[in-house]
C-alpha cells in the first residue's frame, strides 16, 4: 500500500496564490527597509549548538531543533554515548534571527562598517507544540542598526513602521515605552529589585482592571505604601508630553528613570518635527521581553482586526556581549509576516491582481494560429505583461474553463477566421465583454 503523503506537524505548504500574497508582503517590507539604507543579510539555517544554547533561557533551549551529525557517525558510538545527545548533535536549526545576527557581527567585526544597518527575512524553527497561529517553522522580518546609541535610529524605526503599514493598507497603533522608565518607576516606589514583578502585574491593567492589579502586586510582595505611590502612574492620561511631565514629577528621584523620560521626549519631538504619519502612544504597561531590552521598546497592534502584536522590538545595549564583544548598542524591530498575512486576508487588503500569475491567456487552435499567438506573446512579454498559451489545440470550452479556474483576467482568441483578417478577439473574463483588435495593436491594449 502506497504511503499517504504528509508534512511534519507545525509546518505548512504555501500554494501559488498564498505565495504571491506572502511575496507581496515581503517585497513591501523589503522596499521600505532599502529606502532607509538597510542592506540584506542571510545566515545559515543551522548554527552550531554552542551558538544557540543558553541564549533563550531554559524554556528556549528545550525548543531548539537539534540536528544529528551526518553519515555513519552514530554507528561508531556505544549505547551510552548515543544517549548523550551532544555527542551526536553539534548543530541546531536557528530559533530566531537575533542570535545569528549577533554571532555574525562578532565573527565579521573587522569587515563591517559601523553603524551596521541590516535586514533579514528568513525562516526560523521552534520545537513548540503546534496549535492555531503557532508553527514550528515560520518567517521573521528583522531590521536592526548596531554600533550606535543615537536616538535617530528609534525615530527612523517609527517612520519605517508608518511606511510599511501604510503601504500594506493596515491601520495600526504603535505603542512605545522605555525600560529605563520601568526601572525608574520600580526604584521610586522603593522596589527596584522587583521591577519584573511590578511590570508583569502592570501589563494586565487593560485585562483585569486596577483593583485586581493592586491585589496581584500585594501577592508579589509589594506593600500598600508602594502601591499608593504607583497608582497615580497607572492612572496617567493625556498626550505623550503630558504623561511625561506628570511622570517626571513622580519619579524625579530616579536618575535612570529621568534619563528614560528624556529619551522618549527626544524621540516623540523628532517624530512630530519630521511630520511622520504616525504618532506613537506612550504606554507605561508595555514591557516586551524585559530582560533583553535596555531602552525604548515598540509594539504594533492592528486597529481593525483582533490579533496579537504584529510587530515589535526595542533598544539593546549589549547584543554581542554573549559572544565576548561587550558594549555594542543596537536597536531593531521585527515584523510578524504570518500575523500580517492573517490581518490582510481578514480585511481583504491584498490587491486583486495577486490572485493570478498570468494576465493574458492565448487560445490554441492549431499550428498556424499557435505561431501567430506566440509572436504577439513575445511582444507582450517584452512589455512586462505575464502571458501564456494553452499548450494543446483543444475545444474552446476547455480552454475557457482553464482561464476561469486560474483567475486569468483576459483571453485572446485567434482562430483561423481571425488569422485571415489579421485580428484577434480580446475577451475580458470579468465583465464577459469581447471586442476585435488588430494583431499589430494587441500589445498596446495592456
Amino acid at each position: 500500500m502506497a504511503q499517504k503523503p504528509s508534512i511534519p506537524k507545525g509546518t505548512r505548504d504555501f500554494s501559488p496564490e498564498e505565495m504571491m500574497r506572502r511575496t507581496y508582503i515581503f517585497d513591501t517590507i523589503r522596499s521600505v527597509f532599502r529606502l532607509f539604507g538597510y542592506a540584506p543579510l542571510e545566515t545559515p539555517s543551522m548554527e552550531n549548538l554552542s551558538t544557540l544554547l543558553g541564549k533563550y533561557g531554559d524554556e528556549g533551549d528545550k525548543l531548539l531543533f537539534k540536528i544529528l551529525n551526518s553519515g555513519d557517525y552514530g554507528a561508531k558510538l556505544s549505547e551510552e554515548e548515543l544517549r548523550q545527545a551532544s555527542k551526536i548533535s553539534e548543530k541546531g536549526l536557528r530559533y530566531d534571527l537575533t542570535v545569528p545576527f549577533a554571532r555574525y557581527v562578532v565573527q565579521h567585526q573587522n569587515e563591517i562598517v559601523f553603524p551596521f544597518k541590516r535586514y533579514q527575512i528568513q525562516p526560523v524553527w521552534r520545537a513548540d507544540r503546534p496549535q492555531k497561529g503557532r508553527y514550528r517553522e515560520f518567517y521573521q522580518c528583522d531590521v536592526d542598526v548596531i554600533g550606535s546609541k543615537s536616538l535617530l535610529s528609534e525615530v527612523e524605526l517609527v517612520d519605517i513602521v508608518a511606511r510599511v503599514f501604510s503601504k500594506l493598507g493596515i491601520s495600526i497603533t504603535l505603542k512605545m515605552n522605555n525600560r529605563k522608565i520601568l526601572y525608574g518607576i520600580a526604584e521610586s516606589i522603593g522596589h527596584a529589585d522587583k521591577m519584573i514583578d511590578i511590570t508583569v502585574a502592570i501589563d494586565k491593567l487593560d485585562k483585569i482592571g486596577l483593583d485586581n492589579v493592586k491585589n496581584e502586586l500585594r501577592e508579589r510582595g509589594i506593600d500598600d505604601e508602594a502601591i499608593n505611590k504607583l497608582q497615580p502612574i497607572l492612572e496617567l492620561s493625556g498626550t505623550n508630553s503630558e504623561k511625561l511631565c506628570k511622570l517626571s514629577e513622580v519619579i524625579a528621584d530616579s536618575e535612570t528613570g529621568m534619563l528614560g523620560i528624556e529619551e522618549m521626549r527626544t524621540i516623540f519631538d523628532n517624530v512630530e518635527a519630521l511630520g511622520i504619519a504616525l504618532t506613537p502612544e506612550l504606554d507605561l504597561s508595555l514591557a516586551r521581553g524585559l530582560n533583553y531590552y535596555t531602552g525604548a521598546i515598540f509594539e504594533v497592534k492592528a486597529n481593525d482586526f483582533q490579533i496579537g502584536s504584529i510587530s515589535g522590538g526595542g533598544r539593546y545595549d549589549d547584543l554581542t556581549g554573549i559572544f565576548g564583544m561587550p558594549g555594542m548598542s543596537g536597536v531593531g524591530i521585527s515584523f510578524g509576516a504570518d500575523r500580517i498575512y492573517d490581518v490582510m486576508l481578514g480585511l481583504d487588503l491584498f490587491p486583486k491582481e495577486l490572485a493570478c500569475s498570468t494576465k493574458v491567456l492565448f487560445t490554441n487552435f492549431g499550428a498556424e494560429e499557435q505561431l501567430a499567438a506566440m509572436r504577439v506573446m513575445a511582444e507582450l512579454r517584452n512589455r512586462g505583461v505575464a502571458t501564456e498559451i494553452y499548450p494543446e489545440a483543444s475545444k474552446m470550452k476547455k480552454q475557457m474553463e482553464y482561464a476561469n479556474r486560474r483567475g486569468i483576467p483576459y483571453v485572446v482568441i485567434i482562430g483561423s477566421e481571425e488569422l485571415q483578417r489579421g485580428v484577434a478577439t480580446l475577451k475580458d473574463m470579468l465583465s464577459g465583454e469581447q471586442r476585435e483588435v488588430a494583431l499589430t495593436a494587441l500589445a498596446e491594449q495592456f
